[in-house]
């Protein structure tokens, strides 16, 4: 499930840092927090914000796109516990850190990114650290990735008016989906459970901000409907 920390000596210190800082807002899992520990964030970062690395805050990484709150990923993270033999679709690769932190929980993590330059950097942050269980795609996220559909956990990093029927369609029996469902300006994080050939919704955490999600089946354009 991918390599052992990659350990700079200039690192080290604010990573465990960030660590305490997800622990003080109620993530206790130790084996959760052993994988924050093992992926270095900064390597997916532009380097001109390496100095906000291990700030539990979003970070700028260009292309109008912001890496998560760290903490808000480790919430998810607990919500949607990925499980070694499971599979995972990821919507909105971004710098790339959350999938690897999904590839170190899961057994094959699928991710779709629509800005190509992120994607490859992101690659290129994947491969430099050794993940071989991680498969990249530029496109429309909003239709998910049929060809290996079913999926056990789907993880949705931006903002949708609804949930995309498409997505919806790929969740395995017992699986799990993490969304943002709101307007451009507010959304309630929902997580979608398919259990029993039926599907339920919960609202689990409300008012949070993302950048919209836009494709086919969410939002058509950065401003318009």
């Amino acid at each position: 499930m991918g390599p052992g920390p990659v350990d700079d000596p200039r690192f080290i210190g604010y990573r465990r840092k960030l660590i305490e800082d997800v622990r003080a807002r109620g993530i206790d899992d130790l084996e959760l927090l052993q994988v924050f520990d093992q992926v270095p964030r900064h390597l997916f970062l532009p380097e001109g914000v390496w100095p906000r690395a291990y700030e539990d805050a979003p970070v700028p990484i260009g292309y109008q796109q912001t890496a998560s709150q760290p903490s808000l990923q480790a919430y998810y993270l607990t919500l949607l516990r990925p499980g070694r033999d499971e599979k995972v679709l990821e919507i909105g690769t971004g710098s790339g850190y959350l999938t690897a932190l999904l590839a170190r929980m899961a057994d094959r993590v699928y991710s779709i990114e629509r800005v190509r330059e992120l994607s490859q950097k992101a690659r290129k942050a994947l491969d430099a650290l050794g993940y071989k269980n991680v498969a990249l795609m530029v496109g429309d996220g909003t239709i998910g990735w049929r060809k290996y559909a079913p999926f056990d956990v789907i993880v949705v990093s931006a903002a949708s008016p609804s949930v995309p029927q498409a997505l919806e369609d790929q969740l395995a029996e017992g699986g799990r989906m993490l969304i943002p469902i709101g307007s451009r300006d507010t959304q309630d994080l929902v997580l979608v459970r398919r259990a029993s050939g039926g599907v339920t919704r919960e609202a689990v955490l409300g008012e949070c901000t993302f950048v919209p999600l836009l494709g086919r089946f969410a939002w058509k354009s950065e401003t318009g409907s």
